[in-house]
């Protein structure tokens, strides 16, 4: 996958979790404690954001940041094998991170 589709996966995902919120833009950039345009430009797929930032809106949105990695749409529930592959490569990244850090802490 390129970053570019990443980039549009996260997008959709955080525009879809923030409607089915009620959100708006603004209400969501509020209480993430970001900009309104992070937010606009995050949604189209422009930018890319910091883990910092990227935490901020998992917790504004009250979900977890798997989520806003996973496929966009009913396309995750049709194609099982897909998803539990995804899963395990975004577990392993998880897990590699994670074990980074608490090398920093040796």
């Amino acid at each position: 996958m390129k970053l570019n589709e990443i980039q549009n996966r996260l997008g959709e995902n955080i525009k879809q979790i923030r409607k089915a919120k009620k959100l708006t833009q603004f209400q969501l950039a509020e209480k993430a404690n970001v900009s309104e345009d992070t937010i606009k430009s995050l949604e189209q797929g422009r930018t890319w954001c910091s883990d910092n930032t990227l935490s901020q809106i998992t917790e504004a949105l009250e979900i977890d940041v798997v989520k806003l990695f996973m496929p966009v749409g009913d396309s995750f529930k049709k194609n099982k094998e897909n998803s539990a592959q995804l899963k395990t490569a975004i577990a392993a990244d998880v897990r590699n991170y994670v074990n980074e850090i608490l090398r920093e802490f040796e």
